[in-house]
């Protein structure tokens, strides 16, 4: 294993949402990296992009890392999984929901909380791809939440694809954690910005399929609700909001996982209410439950310097390299 203490968050970020807005801010502030690509045609004639964030060695094992809400190869946790696989010599990829990667895709369907299917077909092909390989699945909030879908949905058939997995704050209750965020300085800070970007999208879609939806409607959106309502339940077959945030959820499915899995989510995450942490009843045998008091949200950052945020990158790999006693070179962040 990797050297690693308890996390513990400096002394100027003494609030779930300072460590939750200090490493974004902190990668805003950098250039963008252009990560190797490759554009995967999907099944149905869309597209996948997927960025190689590490080469890594010759058979070394993968670290396949789903993104959260509007997120890309380009945020914080996907820069710091980069530096660490990189100074061990592991391979990672970041695949991109449709329409985060750049360019928007070329069917009507996006990407959602409980996208299972994507993620389903995604592993398939990196174990296609890599059939010798050890292949490990990371995911963060919406990302994580897909994730641990597909886990309790393939059951014991998930390690025909992949060795072990990891969720960091996986909004596993979607309707208690969109209800959460459309209140008070949540509605003001987080949701306004993702619905900034998810605006963007939705206009960019109208554009290319004219009716899509109630552009009206979707303009006049002021909480996540009333968004996904209006788009995500409509694009992906739901009946409506309600519909879409109960059968996105992988909350009640966490009993039926049967792969090694690292469950991380800080106490103090400000997307989350109590209604979306399971207990360890709940938690099925192959589920490593940990809720720290301190991290935030998808944060883990220790300071100014940018080695100081690998303690998130590096306890799913020391997970990962724990659950098949894989043995890691000696490396220790600063």
């Amino acid at each position: 294993m990797l050297q690693q203490a308890p996390y513990r968050a400096p002394f100027y970020l003494f609030n779930g949402h300072l460590q939750t807005l200090w490493p974004v801010w902190r990668s805003l502030r950098q250039p963008p990296i252009c990560w190797p690509r490759e554009r995967w045609d999907t099944p149905d004639g869309d597209f996948i992009d997927v960025d190689c964030i590490s080469i890594g060695t010759d058979n070394a094992p993968a670290v396949v890392l789903f993104h959260g809400l509007e997120g890309n190869s380009q945020s914080h946790y996907a820069r710091n999984m980069a530096t660490l696989l990189q100074q061990i010599g592991w391979t990672g990829f970041v695949p991109h929901f449709r329409g985060c990667s750049g360019e928007l895709n070329r069917l009507p369907r996006a990407y959602h909380s409980g996208d299972s299917t994507e993620i389903d077909w995604i592993l398939r092909q990196f174990r296609e791809r890599m059939p010798n390989r050890m292949i490990f699945a990371a995911g963060v909030s919406l990302g994580g939440n897909a994730l641990m879908k597909w886990l309790g949905e393939q059951g014991l058939a998930a390690s025909k694809v992949i060795n072990a997995a990891a969720a960091v704050s996986p909004p596993m209750n979607v309707a208690a954690c969109g209800a959460w965020l459309d209140q008070g300085a949540n509605r003001q800070v987080y949701t306004q910005h993702f619905l900034r970007t998810m605006k963007q999208q939705s206009e960019a879609r109208l554009r290319q399929f004219p009716n899509l939806f109630d552009a009206t409607r979707m303009r006049a959106a002021t909480t996540l609700r009333e968004f996904d309502d209006t788009v995500t339940a409509p694009l992906h077959g739901f009946a409506g909001v309600e519909d879409y945030w109960q059968r996105a959820s992988a909350l009640p499915l966490v009993g039926q996982i049967a792969l090694p899995t690292l469950l991380l989510m800080p106490r103090n995450d400000p997307f989350l209410t109590d209604a979306c942490y399971p207990s360890r009843a709940q938690c099925s045998t192959a589920v490593t439950l940990e809720t720290p008091d301190a991290g935030g949200h998808v944060g883990f950052s220790g300071g100014r310097g940018a080695s100081r945020d690998l303690w998130l990158p590096t306890r799913i790999i020391n997970f990962f390299a724990q659950s098949l006693g894989l043995m890691l070179s000696d490396h220790k962040p600063t």
